[in-house]
């Protein structure tokens, strides 16, 4: 089912999400459903349960290309759940990001460009994984939700957050965030 994304400005989406403590269950498995119905629905490149009023610790991201995103390589489809993220180096780059939670803005984001993500998957079986480029971008948008972080909260420098359609008048970034 399609659910509806809490948009910036809802107390929700500042909470920390709480743990998943049972995998597996009928209740994760509809979850998951949403999120990807929802995901899929807005052309998103990753969904945080709190995005959608569910306070777990539960994302997804990847799938195949976003047309939200036309330059950025694939990132593979992934449920992570209760995610710790270890940056590996200190060296960081800056990069457009958008929300879902915060439509039609884009900011020039600092991310880390290499970390260790560890977590579980829906049933439970554990993931650890390096992730580099765009794929660490999303991994580290996401998890964000889940500490009550959106990515305004991120920009460093002002005169590079705006209007996807002011910013962007060519259309070379879609608007449809």
């Amino acid at each position: 089912m399609i659910r509806d994304v809490l948009r910036m400005g809802d107390p929700r989406l500042l909470r920390r999400a709480l743990p998943v403590e049972a995998f597996g269950t009928p209740a994760l498995a509809a979850l998951l459903v949403d999120m990807r119905d929802t995901m899929a629905a807005l052309s998103g490149a990753g969904l945080a349960a709190p995005q959608i009023g569910v306070d777990l610790r539960v994302v997804i991201f990847g799938g195949g290309a976003s047309p939200r995103y036309p330059d950025a390589s694939a990132v593979p489809d992934t449920v992570l759940i209760n995610p710790v993220l270890t940056p590996l180096g200190p060296d960081e780059e800056g990069g457009w990001e958008g929300c879902l939670s915060v439509p039609g803005l884009r900011g020039w984001v600092p991310r880390w460009t290499r970390l260790r993500y560890t977590g579980f998957d829906a049933s439970g079986a554990p993931i650890d994984r390096i992730a580099t480029g765009f794929h660490a971008r999303v991994v580290q948008h996401e998890c964000d939700h889940l500490d009550g972080i959106l990515y305004p909260m991120r920009v460093r420098d002002f005169s590079r957050f705006g209007f996807t359609d002011v910013l962007f008048p060519d259309g070379s970034v879609a608007a449809d965030d």
